[in-house]
């Protein structure tokens, strides 16, 4: 039986995100997500290490927003990392 509390939708589309890795370095670069809920997605392709508990903006097309990264997975062998994201809802404060 599934945990979550929100049905997961799988997508396929790039992305372009920014913000700040684990090392304190400004960044920014297109990554893909391979799911969406309507609380937040999960992301593939980072190639930058980042950091659960930080912000991290998002873009596609014109549409952009801020999301809190849960948890990072590990780099592979292709140096890119898997990460979830939560969304900053207007009632929440992510910057806290």
């Amino acid at each position: 039986m599934d945990r979550r509390r929100n049905r997961r939708v799988a997508v396929f589309m790039t992305v372009r995100i920014w913000g700040v890795d684990a090392k304190s370095v400004a960044f920014a670069q297109h990554a893909q997500v391979r799911n969406i809920s309507d609380r937040g997605a999960v992301l593939q392709g980072i190639m930058r290490p980042l950091r659960a508990g930080s912000i991290l903006h998002v873009q596609h097309d014109k549409d952009q927003a801020q999301f809190r990264i849960v948890w990072v997975g590990n780099q592979g062998h292709s140096g890119r990392a898997k990460s979830a994201l939560r969304a900053c809802l207007p009632s929440r404060r992510c910057g806290m």
